[in-house]
């Protein structure tokens, strides 16, 4: 019966019986309709302030007349942190893999060295390398190089 009444669920939830339900973003505005967001964008002097106010008309506002960042799951909000987010994990990604393939190609004699006195030519052509670390991740991932096995793992004996 508890399988029946998931599988019935989960079916009305699939096929959007379910009401679509509208509400607003914790009372924001948007940022062309707010009065004190304009009072702000009219006391912009600069050509540079003018131009920041312009862009964030499209913007969410609170009562404050500041933008807000919206993060709901909207498409239309996917430029307020989503694709911020995926080039900060793009950009962290490109510096762990960097110093992933240095510590690998510095690896063996003189290599605490190595760490201390950083091979800048060495360093550049790992972070020039790194720029496509997803697909190398993958592609190791799937050869079985990018983990190592429980055995080879070091523990601390306590």
């Amino acid at each position: 019966m508890r399988r029946l009444f998931a599988i019935l669920l989960s079916t009305l939830l699939v096929f959007g019986f379910a009401p679509v339900v509208k509400a607003d973003v914790a009372g924001l505005t948007p940022c062309s309709e707010s009065a004190r967001f304009q009072q702000r964008a009219a006391a912009a002097s600069t050509p540079q302030a003018k131009a920041r106010f312009e862009m964030y008309s499209n913007a969410s506002c609170g009562a404050d007349g500041l933008p807000h960042l919206v993060v709901d799951g909207r498409w239309s909000h996917a430029g307020d942190f989503v694709i911020p987010g995926i080039m900060f994990l793009y950009i962290a990604g490109c510096i762990g893999w960097a110093g992933r393939e240095y510590l690998i190609a510095t690896r063996g004699k003189d290599a605490a060295m190595q760490e201390i006195q950083i091979d800048t030519g060495l360093a550049i052509k790992c972070f020039m390398k790194s720029s496509t670390w997803p697909v190398a991740a993958f592609g190791q991932l799937r050869d079985g190089t990018l983990v190592v096995s429980d055995k080879e793992v070091t523990i601390s004996p306590r």
